[in-house]
C-alpha cells in the first residue's frame, strides 16, 4: 500500500516521505478499512513537527501520521460481527498511542474505533468527524441543561471546532451564541455557521461587550483557557459551566480560583482522545443526528492528493484558513 510517513521530528518538507509498505491485516476485534480521506488536524502537525507536549524523542521508528479518516470496510478480524464488509464508515485516534495513523490507502484499528458514515455525507466530510466534531460535541454535550435555552460562549469561533461547536449549539437549542474570532475570515465564518454575535478575542474590553449582550453565559467552551480564564470568571454566571479543550499560549495557567467557586462554575477539561465509551458514544449518536438532519456540516477548506501530504500540513500550520485540510487517498468508491 501507499502511505506517507515520517522517520524523525521536523518540517513537513524534510521528513514526511510517500512510501510503499506492506498492508495490514486486521487482528482479533480488528477491521481493515480501506481509506478514501485523511484529515489533518493541528495535533498531527505539532506532533510531526515536535512542538508543545511533543517535544521529546520519536515514540516509534516510523510513523504514519493522523488519527481521522473515511473509507469503507474491507476486511474483519476473528470476533467482529456485527459490522460488513464494504460499509461506509469514519474512523477516530488512527494514530493515538499508535503508529500507524490514516496517511495511507489502509488502516487496521479496533472495531470500536470505526462509526457508520451516514449515506448523505462525503468520505472528505467524513474525514472531519473524528477530533474536530468529537471534540465539538463533547463541548456542548457537556454543557447539559445550561446548552438549551442558554447564552453559550464559544472561543475561535472561525476554528474547525469552533465553527462546528456553533452549528452544534444552535441544533442543541442555545438561545443566543456569541463568539470570538480576530481575522476578517475567521469573524465571517462563524457568522455564517450561525453565530448571533461575533466579538474581537483581542478587545481589552471584551468582557464588558460579552456582558452587554447576554446578561451572563450559561456554558463557555474554551480553546485557550489560560489566556481567558479571568475573563471566563468575569462573564459566567452563578451555576454556569466551562468545557475547555485548549492552552496552548499558557500551558501552566494561574487560574482565578476564588471567582470562579463563588459563582459555583463547573470546569471540565478534555481530550478528545481519552473520552470514555459513555461519551464517545454520545457524542457520536448526536452527530449522527447532526449530520442526518443537516444542523451539521464540514467546511473544507483544502483537499489535495496523498501525495501533496507536506502541502497539506504546511497548510494547517499556516492558519489563515477556514475548515479542514484533507488528503485525498482514493476516489475510486
Amino acid at each position: 500500500m501507499k502511505c506517507v510517513i515520517y522517520r524523525e521530528k521536523g518540517t513537513a518538507q524534510e521528513v514526511l516521505e510517500l512510501v510503499e509498505r506492506p498492508t495490514p491485516k486486521p487482528q482479533k476485534g480488528e477491521v481493515l478499512v480501506r481509506l478514501a480521506t485523511s484529515g489533518i488536524n493541528p495535533s498531527d502537525v505539532k506532533m510531526r513537527g515536535g512542538q508543545g507536549h511533543h517535544a521529546g524523542a520519536m515514540p516509534f521508528p516510523e510513523i504514519i501520521p493522523h488519527s481521522d479518516g473515511a473509507g469503507i470496510i474491507a476486511a474483519l478480524g476473528d470476533g467482529v460481527k456485527d459490522i460488513k464488509i464494504g460499509t461506509r464508515v469514519y474512523v477516530f485516534n488512527g494514530a493515538w498511542q499508535r503508529a500507524h495513523g490514516t496517511a495511507a490507502e489502509y488502516i487496521a484499528l479496533p472495531a470500536s474505533q470505526v462509526l457508520p458514515l451516514p449515506k448523505n455525507i462525503s468520505f472528505a466530510q467524513g474525514a472531519t468527524l473524528g477530533i474536530p466534531a468529537m471534540t465539538a460535541a463533547h463541548s456542548i454535550l457537556s454543557g447539559g441543561k445550561h446548552v438549551k435555552g442558554g447564552r453559550i460562549l464559544i472561543s475561535g469561533g472561525g476554528g474547525v471546532v469552533g465553527r462546528m461547536a456553533i452549528q452544534m449549539a444552535r441544533a442543541a437549542g442555545a438561545k443566543q451564541i456569541i463568539a470570538t474570532a480576530a481575522q476578517p475570515l475567521s469573524i465571517k465564518t462563524a457568522h455564517e455557521a450561525g453565530a448571533d454575535h461575533v466579538l474581537d478575542y483581542r478587545a481589552p474590553d471584551l468582557a464588558t461587550q460579552i456582558l452587554d449582550l447576554s446578561g451572563g453565559i450559561t456554558h463557555a467552551i474554551e480553546a485557550e483557557f489560560g489566556q481567558n480564564a479571568d475573563m471566563l470568571a468575569e462573564v459566567l454566571c452563578n451555576n454556569a459551566s466551562i468545557c475547555t479543550y485548549g492552552s496552548a499560549g499558557n500551558m501552566r495557567p494561574e487560574m482565578p480560583f476564588y471567582p470562579l467557586m463563588f459563582k459555583n462554575i463547573h470546569l471540565v477539561m478534555m481530550l478528545v482522545y481519552l473520552l470514555d465509551a459513555p461519551a464517545r458514544s454520545k457524542a457520536a449518536k448526536a452527530i449522527d443526528t447532526w449530520l442526518k438532519t443537516g444542523a451539521l456540516d464540514a467546511l473544507i477548506a483544502l483537499n489535495v492528493p496523498l501525495n501533496a501530504a507536506a502541502e497539506a500540513h504546511e497548510a494547517v500550520e499556516a492558519g489563515s484558513k477556514a475548515g479542514s485540510v484533507i488528503l485525498t487517498i482514493s476516489d475510486e468508491f
